[in-house]
């Protein structure tokens, strides 16, 4: 995935969309890192986000996270 979006990343815009671009690329290679499917982990962080305590933020982190049930 970075080997072909090499040259796509030098047109990210500004600064900031560079380091978004960077942030959620790192989240999906920790998630398949540590053996959950990227979509499933970040659809639950996404949608658990908004209501997470901010002392629980820590369990959302890919090698915290569980599956949901």
């Amino acid at each position: 995935m970075i080997a072909t979006g090499r040259k796509n990343w030098l047109f990210a815009g500004t600064l900031a969309a560079g380091q978004r671009a960077a942030t959620i690329t790192s989240l999906i290679q920790s998630a398949k890192l540590n053996g959950h499917d990227p979509y499933t982990y970040l659809k639950d962080v996404l949608t658990r986000l908004p209501t997470q305590r901010d002392k629980d933020i820590g369990e959302l982190l890919p090698h915290r996270w569980t599956t949901p049930v």
